[in-house]
């Protein structure tokens, strides 16, 4: 049995696609990849990070971007949907439309299960492709534990790791903080595994 061609698509074509459709997906080479859903943890953490960023960005000229604002890393092609960005000054988009971003300064992603390996390699590998882009942060949803990178003059990247809700993130390209008490209001992390194997007797 003879199997069906792989379909390519353009990018003119996934995004219009894209702008029908009633879930998002990323493109790259010429591949869609649907994008999974959300934990209520996800999204808690996703909407207290876009909140306090907006708070503290307010009266300047910075706009604080959700999920559906859809990112183009021009040197890869890749189309994706950071959980949040950020921009001060001149936010730059494609020319089509004002629906896909060019020049984030800061990006956040909230960990999932099935994203968490994508999130730390591949993805942040197209981000480090972006030359506005000065902090990457990572964020994780079970437990506190903040992960943010910044770019150093070298193109180099510097990480500093956050585990206690006592700290603060300082982000420089923003010229703000925030605290992760705040990054993690309300939310309950799971109890760690009370079952871990003994291994004196093994």
């Amino acid at each position: 049995m003879s199997t069906a061609p792989k379909r390519y698509f353009s990018a003119a074509e996934y995004l219009a696609l894209e702008r029908k459709a009633s879930y998002k997906s990323e493109f790259l080479r010429g591949e869609i990849f649907a994008m999974a859903g959300a934990s209520k943890e996800h999204v808690t953490i996703v909407n207290n990070i876009g909140g306090e960023l907006r708070a503290r960005l307010k009266g300047r000229p910075c706009d604080v971007f959700g999920t559906d604002m859809r990112l183009k890393v021009d040197r890869t092609g890749l189309y994706t949907y950071p959980d949040i960005t950020a921009v001060c000054g001149e936010a730059k988009f494609e020319p089509s439309a004002v629906d896909t971003l060019l020049n984030p300064q800061v990006l956040f992603e909230v960990l999932s299960p099935s994203t968490e390996a994508y999130d730390r390699g591949a993805k942040f590998g197209h981000y480090r492709q972006v030359p506005s882009l000065r902090d990457y942060v990572v964020v994780s949803q079970d437990k506190c534990l903040i992960e943010h990178f910044v770019r150093q003059p070298d193109d180099s990247w510097l990480l500093t790791v956050f585990d206690n809700m006592a700290q603060t993130v300082p982000l420089p390209a923003l010229a703000c903080e925030l605290p992760l008490a705040e990054i993690y209001y309300r939310i309950e992390f799971p109890p760690p595994d009370a079952a871990r194997p003994n291994l004196e007797n093994v």
